[in-house]
């Protein structure tokens, strides 16, 4: 017999916020598969501060567009060796996070990717999403979705 707990039931992909880097709407797959999440992170710089190692880095949270990018500065938490789904591997730098899913907030370590990854700027890992989610694979976007003008800066089709 198994524990019962109460979950936020959310789609397969959703509409999430990235509060504490000023990111109001990104567009991202929430994937069991994936330990981390992860982001698709552009220019990435790494510099010293205080002793400690950061990282500066652009979120462009609109598929193919530059438009309302976001400078980030953060602690690098971690180094993590990455390997794709084609079995392609790379060290990627790991950073956290809040991430604002279905009216919640919920903290995660975040991987940097300098890639784009299946037209999707952001993947919600288990991590993040054990957290109280359980996703259906047949649904998307059960948390609502940017307002119709916001939508139309995401030129993606995903």
């Amino acid at each position: 017999m198994t524990e019962h707990h109460s979950y936020t039931l959310a789609g397969w992909r959703e509409w999430v916020g990235l509060p504490d880097i000023g990111v109001e709407w990104v567009k991202a797959k929430l994937d069991t598969g994936a330990r981390s999440s992860a982001i698709h992170a552009f220019d990435l710089e790494d510099f010293e501060r205080d002793g400690s190692r950061w990282v500066r880095f652009q979120v462009r949270p609109w598929q193919r567009s530059d438009d309302d990018a976001v400078l980030v500065e953060r602690p690098v938490l971690d180094v993590r060796e990455v390997r794709s789904s084609s079995g392609h591997s790379e060290e990627r730098l790991v950073v956290e996070t809040d991430v604002s899913l279905m009216g919640r907030v919920v903290t995660a370590e975040m991987t940097l990717a300098r890639r784009d990854e299946m037209g999707f700027r952001m993947l919600v890992g288990r991590e993040a999403l054990r957290q109280g989610y359980a996703v259906d694979p047949g649904r998307s976007y059960l948390g609502g979705r940017p307002p119709l003008a916001l939508r139309r800066r995401n030129r993606g089709r995903a």
